[in-house]
């Protein structure tokens, strides 16, 4: 693995190698404070930082990714999450609003559940839609905050699905899901915008960058 993204306060730490692809795109399109072969010990300092609103991201570069990576998984409880980019037969996209922002249906690993089950079972949880078909592998983001004394890494694989019911949508209250739109391909561009960085990844892996605003 040469890139590694982690959002913590809704900004990116993005760990890259040395000419890797990434850091050529960070480096010219965000305004990210980059960082060569920083101490690993820095990390708590860095993360901490991420909540100052001056800091709008780090880009580290480091000749040995998967040991950094390591160091800063270290910091972290590492929770396991699945979740869906729902497309009906029309061609819409389901957004839900969730606590001030757009958002996807996604949660926890049950134990003993495959990430595509959860992520199934995430969706009709969320949405009350049940007629669902599970697609091909976006990708995976990975969020992180603090629960009471706890530090949560939460790493969400998201997967392409098809609604091919007639049933209605059911936001779950209990989830604080306030509302759930069908929202055309042509007009998703209007939405990202009040979205979480990690959900436009999403919407980016699924093709959506392409989408007419």
């Amino acid at each position: 693995m040469q890139t590694y993204v982690l959002y913590m306060h809704n900004k990116p730490l993005v760990l890259a190698a040395p000419g890797s692809a990434a850091l050529h795109e960070k480096s010219t399109t965000d305004k990210l404070t980059r960082l060569s072969d920083p101490d690993p010990a820095m990390l708590p300092s860095l993360l901490k930082k991420l909540a100052a609103p001056a800091v709008e991201g780090y880009l580290i570069e480091s000749r040995d990714v998967p040991s950094f990576r390591q160091h800063l998984l270290s910091l972290f409880e590492i929770w396991e999450a699945g979740g869906g980019l729902v497309e009906n037969e029309a061609g819409e996209v389901l957004l839900m609003f969730r606590r001030g922002h757009w958002d996807l249906p996604k949660g926890k690993l049950d134990e003993g559940e495959t990430l595509e089950a959860c992520a199934l079972r995430e969706v009709k949880e969320e949405t009350g839609l049940v007629n669902l078909c599970i697609g091909e592998k976006l990708c995976v983001t990975r969020h992180a905050y603090q629960m009471d004394e706890r530090s949560i890494l939460k790493q969400t694989t998201w997967y392409r699905m098809l609604f091919t019911g007639t049933e209605l949508t059911v936001p779950q209250i209990e989830e604080d899901i306030e509302d759930i739109q069908w929202i055309s391909r042509r007009n998703i561009g209007k939405y990202l915008p009040y979205s979480y960085p990690n959900i436009r990844e999403v919407f980016s892996a699924a093709g959506y960058d392409k989408a007419e605003n």
